[in-house]
Parts: C-alpha cells; sequence; structure tokens
C-alpha cells in the first residue's frame, strides 16, 4: 500500500502499491513519476527552499514558507494522485 500524509508544510509518500511485481508496478510509477515531478516544479517554477529525501519506496518533501506557485503544483499533483487512486487501489491517504 502507498501511504500518502500531506500536511501544511510537508508531503510524505511511502510504500508500494504491489499491484504489479516490483519494477513493473504502474500505480508505484506513476505516483513516484507525479511527486518527483512536483519536487523539481517546486524548485525550479516556484523557486521554493525544500528539504527532500528521496529513497525507494520512500518520498519526503518539506518546506518552510508556501508561495502560490507552490501551492497551484501541490494542487495540481494532488489532483494527479487523487486520479490514480480512483482508478486503482493500493493508495491510503492519511489525515492530519
Amino acid at each position: 500500500m502507498i501511504n500518502i500524509l500531506v500536511t501544511l508544510d510537508k508531503i510524505h509518500v511511502s510504500g508500494h502499491a504491489n499491484i504489479a511485481p516490483e519494477g513493473f508496478d504502474i500505480v508505484c510509477a506513476a505516483v513516484s513519476a507525479l511527486t518527483l515531478t512536483l519536487i523539481r516544479g517546486l524548485k525550479y517554477i516556484a523557486f521554493m527552499e525544500l528539504y527532500e529525501s528521496v529513497e525507494k519506496g520512500n518520498i519526503c518533501i518539506k518546506w518552510q514558507t508556501l508561495n502560490d506557485t507552490g501551492k497551484a503544483l501541490i494542487d495540481t499533483w494532488f489532483l494527479g494522485i487523487c486520479g490514480i487512486a480512483a482508478e486503482y487501489s493500493g493508495i491510503n491517504f492519511i489525515q492530519q
């Protein structure tokens, strides 16, 4: 299961969808691609300072200040994640 935690100052994505064997899981690939693209967008489009940790099965993004462009990018990322969750099981949203 992929666990996604979104708070006011961070996003944490961890786990695996286990839809297919490792390396062939399209849900994991899609979530990873969206999240890694979000990091690049926050850094190079929104010009935000981030703490990022990217490891196999675990991505954490933290920020101190969220600007309007960053919020729009995060909202767009979230729409993509929700679309994936609607099509496939294996994504768990953690509310905090």
